[in-house]
């Protein structure tokens, strides 16, 4: 009788030297992403998009910078080919194409903002590094700026659209708000959309609830500041959320996949909600299938947010961990779940890694929380 030997399989020299090319690629653009998120948050972006080609010197002035570092990080910019720098004159230029993806300005959404969570994720790594060792989780507030990056992220892809896209998914919705329902944001994080429909719609009545006293504080701040006396904010762990046939509508925008038990919370904001309400949520778009996330937009970047800050809150809450490319079909059929009746499913042309859902409350019935 013989036997079958395994043949051991060839290394492919080739396939090797390609893929660590591709390592290399990887490690320069890591690099090139936590200097655009420096750029970022120096407004060096922005000022090279209002300027002429010019010298570090000059962009250090204007900027008010020290020129030795604005001059390394240029470059960095010029060798990731982000700025195009002249060397008989020594000078550096912005393109406008560059601009208009990585500026506040920019036509086609600021990606500089997202720089920012891969430099986040530097600056957490040895927090990261126990909870692979423990399996134990995070807290919130463990997480430098990062209501400050949620807040930016929420501006161009929530409130700048909210009221002349988002809201009219709901037919009659704005003409509702417009003659004054009762409006939750769970999740509210620093309020922005909140504030945007309690300025748009004075009749209208508007609470937010949010978890981070740092996020809530900021809210409430721009409330008073800018004289609104129809929205109001407050810290609340919506673990325990029970108020029952008190809302028409409930928002939570990027607010639910890393709660402790987002189906729980689901049931009891469709609890709150009165007969016929409607509840219009904004999550991650990825689906729950790994294979179906390969072309997903920046999903790589999405996993390590989720394995960083998302995964780790959730646990860190007692919960399972769903994280964030928990996928939609997951939300869709919680949704279901929860008590909702209609749950329409939407993508936008101006927000591709998310999905939204319009979702209504049918007749009133006893579901406990």
């Amino acid at each position: 009788m013989s036997l079958a030997v395994a043949e051991t399989p060839s290394f492919d020299t080739d396939r090797a030297e390609a893929f660590a090319a591709r390592v290399g690629e990887i490690l320069d653009t890591g690099a090139i992403a936590v200097m655009l998120s420096l750029g970022h948050r120096t407004g060096l972006l922005d000022l090279m998009a209002q300027l002429p080609p010019s010298t570090s010197e000059r962009i250090a002035k204007e900027a008010a910078l020290a020129e030795r570092y604005v001059r390394e990080w240029l470059a960095v910019m010029t060798t990731g080919r982000v700025v195009i720098y002249d060397p008989a004159r020594r000078t550096y230029r912005l393109p406008p194409e560059h601009a208009a993806s990585l500026t506040r300005a920019g036509t086609l959404g600021n990606l500089a903002v997202y720089a920012q969570y891969v430099a986040l994720m530097g600056q957490v790594q040895e927090r990261t590094l126990a909870c692979f060792e423990t399996g134990e989780g995070r807290r919130y507030e463990d997480f430098p700026d990062f209501h400050q990056m949620m807040a930016e992220d929420s501006a161009q892809t929530v409130v700048a659209p909210l009221c002349e896209t988002l809201l009219p998914l709901a037919e009659g919705l704005p003409k509702r708000l417009g003659a004054g329902i009762a409006v939750l944001d769970a999740g509210c994080g620093r309020g922005q959309a909140l504030l945007a429909m309690a300025r748009r719609y004075p009749r209208s009545r508007f609470t937010g609830y949010d978890l981070g006293d740092d996020a809530i504080a900021h809210a409430t701040a721009a409330a008073r500041d800018t004289g609104l006396d129809n929205v109001r904010f407050a810290v609340r762990d919506l673990t325990h959320f029970d108020e029952v046939e008190r809302y028409d509508l409930i928002t939570s925008f990027d607010a639910v996949h890393d709660q402790r038990d987002p189906q729980d919370l689901l049931r009891r904001l469709c609890r709150a909600l009165r007969p016929g309400g409607l509840y219009l949520m904004q999550d991650i778009g990825g689906s729950a299938h790994l294979e179906k996330n390969l072309d997903f937009p920046m999903a790589s970047l999405l996993y390590a947010i989720s394995c960083v800050h998302c995964t780790p809150v959730s646990i860190g809450q007692g919960g399972a961990g769903l994280g964030t490319m928990w996928g939609w079909e997951t939300a869709e059929a919680m949704l279901a779940e929860a008590g909702f009746v209609e749950v329409t499913r939407h993508r936008l042309a101006h927000d591709p890694m998310n999905v939204w859902f319009v979702s209504r409350k049918g007749p009133s019935r006893d579901r406990a929380a």
